[in-house]
This record gives structure tokens, sequence and C-alpha cells, in this order.
């Protein structure tokens, strides 16, 4: 493993505001803050989570714009993590936390109507996998144990394949309802929170042509 791999994976064991908990870990007991978010933030705004956050380029930018909504981060990759605890830390953000854990498993973080919002940021299209894509209902019915009702998801991809799927199969059979939806966000004069961060391969892929679509819908 790289050295700084091992350093992050260190220093991550320092950062207040990153929680790593394993399943078997799950198992013994329910995660501390588990229908105590609000205590651990210290108030009652709006609880937002970023899922498959990455490095938390999203969770840290929609912290700095929103100060009065408190962002969670989640991701598997330690490593990745550790760039967002980092920069929230050093920048003294008291409306941020970072979870690493898999997405299978989130149900266990939250408690009933805990969380408000959801954003997932160019997730894994899992183009031969249905199921597995963030969107699916058997996703989202692990977001419902959580969020509250009418709660708004956010998916913002590369992948028209995944748009598609979304838009046209998951939302209307589940008769969820689109706020706003488009194939190509960047050539829309849409000025909301979706076209405010940029991660590094969204740069890439829009200076290359490709389209971001963005669908914002609630459950």
């Amino acid at each position: 493993m790289p050295k700084h791999k091992l350093k992050r994976f260190a220093e991550n064991l320092t950062f207040d505001n990153l929680f790593q908990v394993s399943y078997e870990m799950l198992e013994k007991e329910p995660f501390k803050h588990r229908g105590h978010w609000r205590e651990y933030f210290g108030n009652d705004a709006p609880l937002c989570l970023e899922l498959g956050c990455g490095k938390g380029e999203y969770t840290i930018n929609l912290a700095r714009i929103h100060p009065d909504r408190n962002y969670i981060g989640v991701d598997i990759k330690g490593a990745r993590l550790w760039r967002g605890a980092k920069t929230a830390t050093e920048e003294q953000m008291p409306n941020v936390a970072f979870i690493r854990t898999r997405i299978e498993l989130i149900e266990r973080f939250f408690a009933q109507d805990e969380v408000d919002e959801i954003w997932i940021t160019f997730p894994d299209p899992q183009p031969k996998k249905p199921k597995k894509r963030l969107t699916s209902e058997c996703f989202i019915s692990r977001y419902k144990k959580f969020m509250r009702p009418g709660g708004t998801i956010h998916l913002k991809t590369d992948s028209q394949e995944l748009y598609d799927y979304t838009l046209n199969e998951v939302i209307p059979e589940n008769g969820y309802t689109v706020v706003f939806n488009t194939p190509d966000l960047y050539s829309t004069q849409y000025d909301g929170e979706a076209k405010l961060t940029q991660t590094f391969y969204e740069s890439m892929w829009l200076a290359q042509g490709k389209a971001i679509t963005y669908i914002q819908f609630k459950i």
C-alpha cells in the first residue's frame, strides 16, 4: 500500500468529524449518533447527506454555501474521505461530518425523519446491475427509513443510462415528484446549487464536451 495512503489512514483517526464504523461494530451496538445528529451538530438545522461523496467536494462546498444546514458525506474509501475531513477540520466547519461505510448500511446511521435531503453525485451507474444503482428502489427504500416525508433527492451524473433509468422508470413507477430535470445541466438557465460545485472529473468531462445530467425529485 502506498505510504501516502497509510499516512492518510492514520490521520483519519485524529479527525473528530470522521466516523469509521465496521459492520461488526454495528452488529454489536447501534451507532451512537443515530437519532441524535442534531445533538451532535448542536442545532435543529436541516440534515443533508452526500452518498458516495469521494473527496467530499459537494459536502464541503454546500456547507460553505449553507452554513445554516448540516452536511454529512458518506463513502467507503478512507483515502478519499481524508481530503474532505481535513478541509473541514482546517476551515473549522462545525456543520460538516463524514462517515466511512458502505451505502448498503446507511440506515444503520440515521433514525426515522432525521434526514431532509440527499445528494447523489456521479455514482457508479452499474450498467449491468440496476438494483445496485443508488437511485434504484432497492436503495431508496433504505433512504425512506430515515428521510422526512417529502424529502428531496438530487442526482447529478454523466451517465445518460442512469439518468433515463431514474427519470423514466424509478420516479414514475413509485409516484415520486420531479422538481427539475435536464439532460444537459450546463446548457440550461438553471442557476441552483447543482451548478455551484464541480469535481475534478466533472470539469474534465465538461472540457471534453460531455453533457452532465441532473434530476431533483421528492419521495
